[in-house]
């Protein structure tokens, strides 16, 4: 039992110097921007640049505005296919995992050919249409992630007993969504939301093709034209995704810990 243990701790700090040695690499590569020693001045480059500052802001209200899209698709179809379809269950997976297959280029070659100028509903060819193809896109390629978390918080509720009491009670649909539903998978969802934030903050495909002025073609710009300037900022993206994924586990970790005093 000890060699197995220790040749599990060997095989963990194997695979932890795989992927933190290129981390710290790259951090360290960042730091040299200034000749006489490390700095965080490409850092303070980065973080000053208007471009940066404009793409990032807009890459989080996309992220904000895909999030609140998927939770209004995802938690009342979810919702009723436990309900009442669920027989129907195996065909609703099946969809969502449609993104995890279709390359998002050829969602957005579809977009093109479907919503060019020269059709009848010319989105490609306006400001806003632009926007809200890409809303819908990039909460396309977050319906794996949101519909499993929002399933998988429904899951640890009795649904039907939650609605019957709702309905006995006087509640419409939509009261019983807004006011029982949801804040009961509400632990769910966030943690769907977050993947998604994750997701839309560095999505690339969509955001080029369509001419979209946001953090990863920024990016990947960046990477192109600059030298201390991509490693800061791959720094700084990855302290963004990692700190997604921290906050799921505090989420995670905080709705074990209510559901225990209960």
């Amino acid at each position: 039992m000890n060699g197995n243990r220790a040749w599990s701790w060997i095989v963990i700090l194997l695979g932890s110097l795989y992927f933190l040695l290129p981390l710290a690499g790259m951090f360290e590569f960042s730091m040299r921007m200034k000749r006489d020693g490390y700095s965080f001045e490409a850092y303070r480059v980065v973080l000053a640049d208007p471009q940066f500052q404009h793409t990032f802001g807009y890459s989080i209200v996309l992220a904000l505005l895909t999030i609140v899209l998927g939770a209004l698709i995802v938690v009342p179809t979810a919702y009723w296919v436990r309900l009442r379809l669920p027989s129907a269950r195996p065909v609703i997976e099946f969809i969502t995992l449609l993104p995890l297959v279709i390359p998002p280029i050829v969602i957005v070659f579809g977009y093109i050919r479907i919503y060019n100028t020269s059709s009848i509903l010319p989105l490609t060819g306006s400001w806003w249409g632009t926007n809200i193809l890409t809303l819908f896109g990039y909460a396309t390629l977050a319906l794996p992630y949101m519909y499993r978390a929002v399933d998988t918080g429904l899951r640890t509720i009795d649904v039907a007993t939650l609605t019957e009491a709702a309905q006995s009670l006087g509640a419409s649909w939509t009261r019983i969504l807004a006011t029982v539903i949801l804040p009961n998978v509400l632990i769910s969802v966030l943690s769907g939301a977050f993947l998604t934030f994750a997701i839309v903050i560095g999505e690339y495909v969509f955001a080029a093709l369509l001419n979209i002025n946001s953090f990863g073609p920024f990016m990947v710009w960046m990477g192109g034209n600059r030298a201390y300037e991509p490693s800061a900022l791959a720094v700084i993206a990855f302290i963004i995704t990692w700190a997604c994924m921290g906050l799921i586990q505090l989420v995670t970790r905080f709705s074990k810990f209510s559901a225990a005093r209960r």
